[in-house]
């Protein structure tokens, strides 16, 4: 008995039969003209026409992962062209930690703050101003898209930030500066940022911005497997060709119950900046948001830019009030236990594992314990 393939379906057939290809539509075609213009006739350039997907391929039209586009041929250039090519300067989004084409992804435990706190970096980054420890040096056009919260909280959110901005901070120099796509305001279901179709949809959206803000990878990529690195590859394949266009995008992740970012590790290869939001040991929930700021990846910043810091938000009368201070990596119940660990000869990893903590910070201790002993 065979079978063919619709979508994800397998479906029998009694006798063989030979099945037809789908076909993929890389560009709307021209119709036809009405009718023959009478006198010279002018050479027409053909319009494109559809293309049959690969037979390896065969439900690239259910999926919309599986199409590609033709070969191109490579451009490469000799040692001395490349260091003679102008290439125009990286500038920053968000000083110092989202570059233009930057990749970036921000991740904490849910109910942290990490939609609060990206709110605050996309409104910045739209109206050209300082948000906490950072400054985006001109205003930018930016796609905020959430893919779980009720509109009126995320309305409600944003709101408490646009009151608590200073005097002295720019407003938006137009509304369309920061755009938010949310499910509320849809007809049919969210995008799948795993998918072709998914992708193409919210570039239809970009509309010549320079950041875009992806709140979360649960909810806005749903195809494949979230521990394997292999279902990683569709997004990240996206992601690097939004860096060709010029584009910064920032990734919102959950953690999961190690603390690390939920998942594939493969997600961090790729990136410029990861962020890790987590609450203090001596949290307690009737502070509301506060939190722990720790770079695990600063590619390109680095010293006081890249220290760790803890932030506040207090809604006083309907505003945001934020308070930052900075973290003396030498004190606390974490250095003190990290630094036994170390002395009993636990390696980075092993530290890292038992404290909960990423490879990078656990490095950091380390070398701050053996400057100690010296």
């Amino acid at each position: 008995m065979s079978a063919f393939i619709v979508g994800y379906g397998l479906l029998p057939h009694p006798q063989p039969r030979p099945q037809p290809q789908p076909i993929f539509y890389p560009e709307p075609i021209a119709a036809p003209p009405a009718a023959e213009p009478s006198g010279p006739k002018t050479e027409l350039v053909a319009p494109m026409q559809p293309t049959a997907a690969a037979p390896e391929a065969p439900f690239a039209i259910a999926t919309g992962t599986l199409c590609e586009p033709e070969p191109q041929e490579l451009a490469a250039a000799s040692a001395d062209e490349f260091l003679n090519t102008q290439f125009p300067p990286r500038e920053m989004v968000l000083a110092p930690i989202l570059p233009s084409q930057g990749l970036a992804m921000l991740y904490s435990r849910r109910g942290v703050g990490k939609t609060y706190l990206t709110l605050g970096i996309a409104h910045a980054v739209a109206r050209g101003g300082a948000f906490l420890r950072w400054t985006a040096p001109r205003a930018r056009r930016v796609l905020f898209v959430d893919g779980e919260l009720p509109a009126q909280v995320l309305q409600q959110r944003l709101r408490t930030i646009v009151a608590g901005l200073p005097e002295t901070e720019p407003g938006l120099p137009d509304p369309g500066y920061l755009k938010i796509i949310t499910p509320d305001l849809q007809r049919g279901a969210m995008p799948d940022i795993a998918t072709a179709r998914g992708q193409a949809m919210l570039e239809s959206r970009l509309e010549g911005g320079d950041l875009l803000v992806l709140d979360n990878l649960s909810c806005l990529a749903r195809s494949g497997k979230e521990n394997e690195g292999e279902s990683w590859i569709p997004v990240q394949d996206w992601a690097l060709r939004l860096r060709q266009k010029g584009v910064c995008v920032l990734f919102l992740h959950h953690a999961g119950k190690g603390g690390q970012q939920r998942g594939t590790s493969r997600r961090e290869d790729l990136l410029d900046t990861v962020i890790a939001l987590r609450q203090p040991d001596d949290y307690c929930a009737t502070e509301g948001l506060r939190a722990q700021v720790r770079f695990e990846k600063a590619r390109g910043f680095f010293g006081e830019d890249a220290r760790p810091f803890e932030l506040r938000m207090e809604i006083r009368e309907g505003a945001a009030v934020w308070t930052t201070k900075v973290e003396a990596i030498g004190s606390g119940p974490l250095v003190e236990r990290a630094a036994e660990l170390f002395a009993s000869g636990l390696t980075v990893r092993e530290v890292a594992e038992a404290l909960g903590i990423s490879k990078t910070r656990a490095g950091q201790l380390r070398r701050y314990c053996l400057d100690e002993l010296e």
